[in-house]
């Protein structure tokens, strides 16, 4: 049956709308990086006549020459910052899948009572106390850089979302593949993995982000006599010793009028989220599939 006239208009009307709001809200989110943008190459003494804009008033480097004053230490920084990222991302998303896959499977006994282990921490925890004594008394990690690693392996919500995403992939498939002589470890590695590319690159894509973000474990575990310490905490240090450069009376060659604080912060919003804008893009369409995934059964 064809559409009359009056459903094509209501079509477009609602087509429209659609697009309407959908580009609002990404201006909504898109303005304010801008406008960290702008401000972390404006002179201070301009933000302080004219505040915030989208376009520097007057043009400064002053912020980035501060936070890139020791190449060194930044280029450490980073390289700490990567190789956690990496090295995290990728083993803790396969501890993640092998624990979602085994506990959506109905041949495995104690799937029940793990499950509510797993989520019971996410309800109650043990505090920082506890948990600093453990890392540095018992496992001695204390100045370790697995102090920042181990912690974040294995989440308990990236774990339950695993779980629904691999339950929409039947059961049967498992049973078949057992009945042709292959073993849990050979099915979960050449089965399961290669139809859960969505859902590896969502939970993928959250572990990575934690990772990079990542700078109060370092801050409790990683003591300044180490040479180089994660990104987001440097970039927090260089702020602080600005801010009490700033207010102390023994200012060294900069005024305390001109420590630009509130460029620098900027600019260190924007050396911290430059390399997961870039990379978010690549994983774009996969993340945007996985968040779906688990919300239809198959």
């Amino acid at each position: 049956m064809a559409r009359t006239r009056g459903q094509d208009g209501t079509s477009t009307f609602v087509r429209v709308f659609g697009y309407t709001v959908i580009s609002l809200f990404a201006l909504f989110c898109v303005v304010p990086f801008f406008l960290v943008l702008g401000t972390s190459f404006t002179a201070e003494k301009s933000i302080t006549l004219h505040g915030y804009n989208l376009w520097p008033r007057e043009f400064s480097l002053f912020a980035y020459d501060i936070v890139f004053q020791n190449p060194r230490l930044i280029t450490g920084a980073y390289v700490v910052t990567i190789c956690i990222t990496l090295v995290g991302t990728a083993v803790g998303l396969f501890i993640v899948a092998m624990t979602g896959y085994a506990l959506q499977r109905p041949d495995f006994r104690a799937r029940n009572t793990i499950s509510f282990l797993i989520y019971f921490t996410t309800l109650f925890q043990g505090g920082v106390v506890p948990f600093y004594i453990i890392m540095t008394t018992w496992f001695q990690l204390k100045d370790n850089y697995l102090s920042v690693l181990l912690p974040g392996l294995m989440t308990p919500f990236l774990i339950i979302m695993m779980k629904s995403f691999v339950r929409s992939i039947p059961h049967d498939i498992t049973e078949s593949a057992k009945m042709d002589g292959a073993g849990d470890f050979r099915i979960f590695l050449q089965l399961i993995l290669p139809m859960t590319t969505p859902a590896l690159a969502t939970i993928g894509l959250f572990i990575a982000i934690g990772y990079w973000n990542e700078w109060y474990n370092a801050m409790l575990f990683l003591s300044p006599n180490m040479d180089f310490r994660p990104l987001q905490l440097f970039l927090y240090n260089v702020v602080t010793s600005a801010d009490f450069v700033r207010n102390s009376s023994v200012a060294s060659n900069v005024q305390p009028q001109d420590m630009p604080m509130e460029s620098m912060k900027m600019a260190t919003a924007v050396v911290a989220t430059g390399p997961v804008i870039l990379f978010y893009p690549l994983v774009q369409r996969f993340f945007i599939k996985g968040i779906t995934v688990g919300a239809v059964k198959g």
